[in-house]
């Protein structure tokens, strides 16, 4: 799909202010451009501002919005499995602003996954932070982290908080990620 050519939302839907954060209705009809399709969400611009989209509200821009094929039900993963896989399910989550996933970015501080002893199951506590502290984008961020992480068939309880100790910049980024920026 061509960002610069406009698209007509087909509904009413709910996006997310970028960076505010705050939640606010779009209105059916209205004109968006949008400026990021990564992972599973879109950034656009209307009127002048711009707004996330949660992947389950794509359909308002006209793009069907695809459900994830059931799997198999698969051996269960070691601990170290389970570890990389959730370190590729945060590779999914995406910085509305920025067009590089967040561990890329340096924005993932730590992934910590427990067993749950009396389930047979696992835990993960997750810490990220923001390029930015007044970015209100932090529990958009982190929902979407919690909720990638809680869709792993092994993690039943997940976490992710986030946090401004130590402060995040551009040298915690990967060499890709500055590539992707134009900073090398």
């Amino acid at each position: 799909m061509n960002s610069n050519e406009p698209i007509t939302l087909t509904r009413d839907v709910e996006g997310t202010i970028v960076p505010a954060g705050t939640k606010v209705t779009l209105h059916k009809g209205e004109q968006a451009h949008i400026t990021q399709s990564l992972g599973d969400s879109y950034t656009i611009v209307v009127n002048g501002n711009m707004f996330r989209l949660a992947a389950q509200d794509t359909d308002a821009l006209g793009i069907e919005v695809t459900a994830e094929p059931a799997s198999p039900p698969a051996q269960r993963r070691t601990l170290e499995e389970l570890e990389e896989e959730v370190w590729s399910q945060l590779k999914t989550c995406f910085d509305p602003e920025i067009p590089v996933n967040i561990v890329d970015l340096g924005l993932v501080y730590s992934s910590e996954i427990t067993a749950v002893e009396e389930t047979g199951s696992y835990r993960a506590d997750l810490k990220i932070t923001l390029t930015a502290a007044g970015c209100g984008m932090g529990p958009v961020i982190a929902s979407d982290v919690q909720t990638k992480i809680q869709a792993l068939d092994e993690i039943t309880e997940a976490t992710c908080d986030v946090v401004f100790d130590p402060p995040w910049d551009q040298s915690m980024m990967s060499e890709g990620a500055k590539l992707e920026l134009g900073m090398l």
